[in-house]
């Protein structure tokens, strides 16, 4: 699979980098930068050689036309300070700010476009409907740069269509999410331990599915957890719950006991009777939810299970909170699993953090990147490939054209 170096000399090329600077805003401020600072290595490494880096992302979900609250505009100054050098932004993506930025550029210059997603062209179905826009996006360039791993599981005008019509390479930061779901997937050392959370179970069960034949234990939390505690004939209470995929989990829990995976759900449940940090609060056994309550984070004893169940591991992966760790009441049980995988990786196993929610719980809670194997910065492109799906803007990058 191409990486930069395949492009040869870049000095004075104009390369256009799909980068991924989906931060979360709290009105025009970065909230977590972690994106913006994953994309620095193959912003900087073309720059320095020479290159003239033109910076594609999204932000937000637009509806294919020019929205303030999803302008890239406050990413510009954290990209720069990041960068070490001066970063201009280009006020439309294939218009005349556009076109006027990247034709004054020099030898190392960086250019930011504005949101991707503001041209109906980027998300369009129909390979017809994107044409025009990849050939806009594709004529402000000499060569393309896949760098945006959160977004490779889409096909998407600026990362499946202009590699088609460029040079084109894997960035630095693709090439180590996919090394690393290899090793996830090809050879594991083991055991092998996966941990999944957040909210829908719906979106897991793929995953949970494709994984059933590679891990060794499957550790549920967050709010999937009562689907399964349903499937079991257990009370629930007012807790999120998945009807549709009640039966589903059922023969996930058959599967897992037929074929000796062990699926670890948790013992106890901290509830309280609406979704608030002010809610008064209450552990019960998992088993024994009151009618009246909803649960909102895994037990203290489910947190000293889940931590026991990971700390021979070899290979972990999670993807998804324990609890809703935005509110401190409810944080325990995800810090709890966060601390069980520094521990695991400072004994030499790999571990793997699976984007989205769980990377911006690590860092609320005040875990540090390198305290982990590997912080993913896709959530939804990592769950798809541990499903075993093609990734459109990984396999276009390995097609003859």
């Amino acid at each position: 699979m191409a990486d930069i170096a395949s492009l040869g000399d870049l000095r004075g090329k104009r390369v256009l980098v799909r980068s991924d600077l989906n931060v979360p805003l709290d009105g025009t401020t970065i909230t977590d930068d972690g994106r913006v600072r994953a994309s620095v290595p193959t912003i900087s490494r073309l720059a320095e050689a020479g290159a003239r880096v033109i910076v594609c992302a999204h932000l937000g979900r637009p509806k294919g036309a020019p929205e303030e609250r999803y302008s890239l505009r406050p990413v510009v100054a954290r990209l720069a300070e990041l960068l070490g050098r001066p970063v201009t932004f280009a006020e439309d993506t294939v218009g005349e700010s556009a076109r006027a930025a990247v034709e004054a550029m020099a030898d190392g210059d960086v250019v930011l476009l504005e949101n991707l997603r503001f041209n109906p062209g980027e998300t369009a179905k129909a390979d017809e409907d994107r044409a025009e826009f990849a050939d806009a996006l594709a004529g402000l360039a000499d060569a393309y740069v896949s760098d945006g791993f959160g977004v490779v599981h889409r096909k998407q005008a600026s990362v499946y269509d202009v590699a088609t019509r460029l040079p084109s390479a894997m960035g630095g930061l693709v090439h180590d999410e996919v090394e690393v779901l290899r090793a996830l997937t090809e050879h594991p050392e083991r055991p092998y331990a996966v941990v999944l959370g957040g909210a829908k179970v719906a979106d897991k069960l793929a995953v949970i599915d494709n994984l059933m034949g590679t891990a060794d234990r499957l550790l549920i939390g967050g709010g999937m957890v009562f689907t399964f505690l349903a499937a079991q004939g257990h009370e629930i209470g007012k807790s999120l719950f998945d009807a549709d995929s009640v039966q589903a989990c059922a023969g996930y829990l058959e599967r897992a006991e037929r074929e000796g995976v062990e699926l670890v759900l948790p013992v106890d449940i901290v509830v309280g009777t609406e979704f608030s940090a002010d809610t008064p609060t209450e552990t019960v056994p998992a088993d024994a939810i009151p009618a009246d309550a909803m649960g909102l984070d895994i037990g203290p004893e489910s947190a000293r299970l889940y931590a026991a169940k990971l700390a021979d591991a070899r290979t972990v992966f999670w993807n998804g909170p324990m609890g809703a760790f935005e509110m401190a009441p409810f944080a325990a049980g995800t810090a709890a699993v966060a601390q069980a995988l520094v521990d695991a990786t400072a004994s030499g196993a790999l571990t793997v953090v699976g984007g989205g929610d769980s990377a911006a719980a690590v860092r609320q809670l005040g875990f540090a990147d390198d305290q982990f194997g590997h912080i993913s910065t896709g959530g939804g492109a990592s769950l798809e490939y541990l499903e075993g799906k093609e990734l459109p803007g990984i396999a276009i990058l390995t097609k003859e054209h």
